[in-house]
């Protein structure tokens, strides 16, 4: 992710994928036009974004460069991304917590967005799904309360519309 951008909340890029050689960092296109993409972050997330630059900045002096990943190594340079992977394995083990992929925290923020009431639109473009069916297949059956929520929405309206018709027509009858 590239650094958090303006705003309240903040953004931040989502940026090419890559792969390492033994040499470098070879930067590929995303996988599709949806996966080039900004991500909203909250003002807290981005809050500690700039404080972790600030320190790097001020850890390096003049031999900072800005060049655009948040995360790198000390020398300025690419991380690999097994790097993320292995790194966070290794602390999720040392926590003595269940084990749970990397991968598996990208599936947490979708269920999260969605049971807290995310448009299913927001979350997909979140993801960078190319299409909503896909975030809708995967994530809409995982939970129940969306749709105890739903039907308590539709009752609601449906309910209040019968009440204030039923007000009506004994107004009118009287």
């Amino acid at each position: 992710m590239d650094r958090p951008g303006p705003g309240p909340a903040g953004t931040g890029r989502q940026p090419a994928t890559g792969a390492h050689t033994d040499a470098d960092l070879i930067v590929c296109p995303p996988k599709s036009a949806a996966s080039q993409r900004i991500i909203a972050l909250d003002t807290e997330t981005v809050r500690l974004l700039r404080r972790h630059e600030q320190t790097e900045r001020q850890r390096l002096g003049d031999a900072w460069r800005e060049t655009g990943p948040i995360f790198t190594r000390v020398d300025g340079s690419s991380l690999r991304p097994d790097y993320l992977t292995v790194r966070f394995r290794n602390l999720v083990h040392a926590s003595g917590l269940p084990p749970i992929r990397l991968h598996d925290l990208r599936h947490g923020t979708a269920t999260l967005a969605l049971a807290c009431g995310s448009d299913l639109r927001v979350v997909q473009g979140t993801l960078g799904h190319g299409s909503i069916v896909v975030t809708s297949d995967i994530y809409t059956s995982v939970l129940p309360e969306v749709y105890h929520r739903s039907a308590q929405a539709i009752a609601r309206l449906v309910l209040g519309k019968a009440r204030r018709t039923a007000r009506n027509l004994r107004k009118a009858a009287a």
